[in-house]
C-alpha cells in the first residue's frame, strides 16, 4: 500500500489553479490541483449544490507534483466546489480546510462569474491618513480657539504633537488636504500605491464621522478664502460660536475653493500613480446635518427647518422617530443610541436613498476622481437585512457606472461572504483574517488593547486555524484586495500592543503606551503584514513609530523630523521587494512549518518563491523548512531581509535548497524572508 503524502495535495483560487480565476457567464473553466509525483489515485472535481462531479485528468508533472486538470462551463450563479481524491479505496476531500477524511462544506472554494475587483488594489500598498493629525499644510485654514460650540465644548487649537486627551474629537492640530498634497512624494518614496482618507466632508469634530454636508470638503481642511465673523466676541451665548463656524465652513466661496482643493490633490496623486479613496458615512450623519439640525444652526440660514425642530420638516423621513413631541423632540435612533450620530432612515425615504446614491456618484465623477470608498460601518445600514443588502447594490451600480474601476471596500466584522458576491461590495476591512489573528499570536492582547489572553500568544496552531477558518469566507479577489492593517483609528497601536498590557489613555495616560514595547516584535508584524496575501495597509505613523492607545490615543500627530527611521527604511525595503517578487500580489500561500513561537510560510506562482520564516521566541531556532511546497526540489534562496536586534539588514547570501529543505536558524526576536532568483 502507498503512503498518501497528503501534505503535498494544493489548490487555491488563484490563477495558478483557476483559469480564467475571474470567469464571466459560460466562460469554460480549467480547474487544477497538485498531488506528490506518482501518487496512484483518483480525483474529481465536486461542486456542490449542483452535485455535479467531473472525473479529473493528470495533465502534467514536474519534479515535484503531478497536476490534475478539469475543464467545466461557468453558469450564471455563484458555485462552490471541493476536490474528491480516492486513494488505497480512501476518500479524501480537500477545500479551504485542507485534505480531510470528512468534508465540510462551509469551507468549500466559491466562484462567482462575472466578478471584477479592480486589478490595481490587489496587493497594493495603501496609506491610511487621519488628516487632522498627518500634516499641516495650510496654516491659514485652521481650526481656532473657541471657534464655535459643539456638543457643549468649544474647539482647541493644540501645538504639533500634545499629547492626545481624552475629549480629543473637538481638539484639532491643524492637518488638512495641503498637507497630504506636500507629503505626496514621501509617500511615494515609502511605496505607497493608495490613500485612504478617513472622513474630509463639513463636520464640527476632528474625526469627521458625524457629517454635517456630504457635497463639500470641509474648508478647515480645505481652503477658507472668506473668513467673516472674525470680530465677533467669543461669548457662549445661544449660538455666537455656532454663528462664527458657521460663516467659516457654509460661505459658498469656501466650500468650492475646499472641494477644488480636493480635486487638485486627487489629479497630483494620480500623476505620481497614487490612488485616493474616500470615507463614505453613510449609516448615521452628524446631529448638525441640516437635515436633523439639532442645534439650529440652519434656522435663519434659508434651509428648510431641521427635523428636530418641527414634524413639518422635508427631513422628517430621513430618520427613525420614536414619539412625536415636536419640538423638543430627543427619541429618535441614533447609531448605537449616540444621539450626535442619527441613524438615516433608507426605508422611510427614497428621496434620502436616491441622494446618497448621488453623492456615491459625484465624488468618483470628474471634476473629483476619487478611486472608490471605504465604507463605515456597512453592514448596519438601513433598518432591516433586505434594505442593507439592496441599497449596498444599487450603491454599486451607482458607483460602478460612473467610474468601472473604483473600489468598494467595506469596514465589517464577523462572516462577510453575504456581501461578497460581485454586485455589493469589493472588500474589506480584514479584521478577522488579519489584525486580530497576527495580534493574538504577536502580542497576546486584542487589537483595542483591552483584553489579554497570553495563553493566544505564540500558539501556532490557534493563529493558522484562525488566518484558515476567517480567510476562507473571503472569495479570492476580494482576499487580494483586501485591507490588513496592524492598526488603524479605530484601534490601539501595533506598537503599544507588543507591550503585551491592556489599558486606555483615560486609565493609565499616554506614556504608558510607550514603556515596554518590543520594536523587534512590531518588525515582525510588518514582515507579515508585508508578505501575507492582501492590501498591505499602513496606518499613518506606524511607519514612524508612533505608539498609542486605542481611540482616541491611536490619533497622534505624526512625528515629522522625529521618526524612527529604522521604522520608516524597513517599510520602503520591504516595499521595494514587493515590486521585485510580484506574486506577492496575486500568488498563493501555504503554510512550512509552525510551532510554539514559531511560524513559516511560503508564497509562490509559476516563477517564483519566498519562504518567510517568523519566530516570536527569545531563542533562536534551528528550522528546516520544507519548500518543496513551494515547488522547489533544490538550487538556492537568497535572504532577502532579515529583522533582528532592532533592526534589519539585506544581504546577498544564499542558502542550499537539499532534497526540497532548507536549513535555517531564525534569531530571537526575528524573522528571514528567502526569496528565489528574480
Amino acid at each position: 500500500m502507498q503512503i498518501f503524502n497528503r501534505e503535498a495535495v494544493f489548490s487555491d483560487e488563484t490563477k495558478q489553479f483557476v483559469n480564467p480565476y475571474d470567469p464571466q457567464p459560460n466562460d469554460i473553466v480549467e480547474f487544477k490541483v497538485r498531488t506528490k509525483k506518482g501518487t496512484d489515485c483518483s480525483v474529481y472535481l465536486c461542486f456542490s449544490g449542483i452535485f455535479e462531479v467531473y472525473p479529473m485528468v493528470r495533465t502534467s508533472s514536474d519534479d515535484v507534483f503531478d497536476y490534475y486538470t478539469a475543464k467545466v462551463p461557468m453558469l450564471e450563479d455563484p458555485v462552490r466546489y471541493y476536490y474528491n481524491f480516492v486513494v488505497n479505496g480512501e476518500n479524501y476531500y480537500y477545500n479551504k480546510r485542507g485534505l480531510w477524511e470528512n468534508l465540510v462544506e462551509h469551507y468549500n472554494f466559491r466562484i462567482v462569474p462575472g466578478l471584477k475587483t479592480p486589478d490595481w488594489a490587489k496587493g497594493a500598498i495603501m496609506y491610511q491618513i487621519f488628516v487632522d493629525r498627518f500634516y499641516n499644510g495650510d496654516p491659514t485654514n485652521d481650526v481656532k480657539s473657541q471657534e464655535y460650540a459643539y456638543l457643549g465644548i468649544t474647539p482647541k487649537a493644540l501645538p504639533w504633537g500634545q499629547d492626545i486627551t481624552v475629549g480629543d474629537f473637538c481638539n484639532f492640530y491643524g492637518g488638512d488636504l495641503q498637507g497630504v498634497i506636500d507629503k505626496l512624494d514621501y509617500l511615494k518614496s515609502l511605496g505607497v500605491e493608495v490613500i485612504y482618507l478617513n472622513p474630509i466632508f463639513v463636520s464640527p469634530s476632528s474625526h469627521k464621522y458625524d457629517t454635517q454636508d456630504y457635497d463639500y470638503v470641509d474648508p478647515h481642511f480645505g481652503v477658507i478664502k472668506v473668513d467673516e465673523g472674525e470680530t465677533l466676541k467669543f461669548e457662549q451665548v445661544n449660538n455666537k460660536f455656532a454663528t462664527k463656524y458657521i460663516s467659516r465652513v457654509t460661505s459658498k466661496e469656501n466650500l468650492e475653493a475646499s472641494n477644488a482643493l480636493f480635486a487638485q490633490l486627487v489629479e497630483k496623486a494620480h500623476e505620481k500613480g497614487l490612488k485616493v479613496i474616500l470615507d463614505g458615512v453613510f449609516n448615521h450623519c452628524g446631529s448638525f446635518n441640516k437635515w436633523m439640525d439639532m442645534p439650529g444652526f440652519y434656522k435663519n440660514s434659508g434651509e428648510p427647518i431641521g427635523a428636530y425642530h418641527s414634524a413639518e420638516s422635508p427631513y422628517k423621513d430621513y430618520f427613525v422617530w420614536y414619539e412625536d413631541n415636536w419640538p423638543n423632540n430627543t427619541a429618535y435612533d441614533g447609531w448605537w443610541q449616540n444621539s450626535n450620530h442619527p441613524k438615516l432612515n433608507f426605508e422611510g425615504s427614497e428621496k434620502l436613498y436616491n441622494y446618497i446614491l448621488e453623492v456615491g456618484k459625484k465624488w468618483v465623477s470628474p471634476p473629483y476622481n476619487a478611486d472608490g470608498w471605504r465604507l463605515d460601518v456597512a453592514a448596519d445600514l438601513g433598518q432591516s437585512w433586505d434594505m442593507n443588502h439592496q441599497f449596498w447594490q444599487d450603491f454599486n451600480k451607482a458607483v460602478k457606472t460612473a467610474n468601472p474601476n473604483a473600489i468598494i471596500l467595506a469596514e465589517h466584522y464577523g462572516d462577510p461572504s453575504y456581501w461578497l458576491n460581485g454586485k455589493e461590495w469589493d472588500t474589506i476591512m480584514n479584521y478577522d483574517a488579519f489584525m486580530e489573528p497576527i495580534s493574538w499570536f504577536l502580542t497576546g492582547v486584542s487589537k483595542h488593547s483591552d483584553v489579554s489572553r497570553h495563553y493566544l500568544k505564540g500558539d501556532a496552531g490557534a493563529f493558522e486555524g484562525a488566518m484558515r477558518h476567517h480567510m476562507s469566507l473571503l472569495n479570492i479577489h476580494a482576499l487580494q484586495a483586501a485591507m490588513n492593517q496592524l492598526s488603524n483609528h479605530d484601534h490601539s497601536r501595533f506598537l503599544t500592543r507588543t507591550n503585551g498590557n491592556t489599558g486606555r489613555l483615560h486609565h493609565v495616560g499616554a506614556r504608558a503606551a510607550e514603556t515596554g514595547i518590543n520594536k523587534n516584535i512590531f518588525m515582525l508584524a510588518v514582515v507579515f503584514q508585508m508578505t501575507w496575501p492582501g492590501a498591505p495597509t499602513i496606518y499613518y505613523g506606524d511607519e514612524a513609530g508612533l505608539a498609542g492607545w486605542t481611540d482616541p490615543d491611536d490619533r497622534r500627530p505624526f512625528p515629522w523630523d522625529n521618526e524612527d527611521i529604522i521604522l520608516t527604511n524597513l517599510h520602503k525595503a520591504l516595499a521595494n521587494m514587493r515590486g521585485n517578487y510580484p506574486m506577492l500580489r496575486h500568488g498563493s500561500v501555504e503554510f512550512l512549518y509552525n510551532a510554539r513561537e514559531f511560524i513559516s510560510y511560503g508564497r509562490w506562482d509559476e516563477n517564483t518563491q519566498l519562504a518567510v520564516a517568523i519566530n516570536s521566541s527569545n531563542k533562536p531556532m534551528e528550522v528546516t523548512l520544507p519548500v518543496w511546497k513551494l515547488n522547489m526540489s533544490g538550487g538556492l534562496m537568497q535572504e532577502i531581509i532579515v529583522t533582528a536586534n532592532g533592526g534589519f539588514k539585506q544581504e546577498d547570501k544564499f542558502v542550499e535548497v537539499i532534497n526540497g529543505e532548507v536549513k535555517l536558524i531564525v534569531g530571537a526576536e526575528s524573522t528571514v524572508v528567502l526569496g528565489s532568483k528574480v
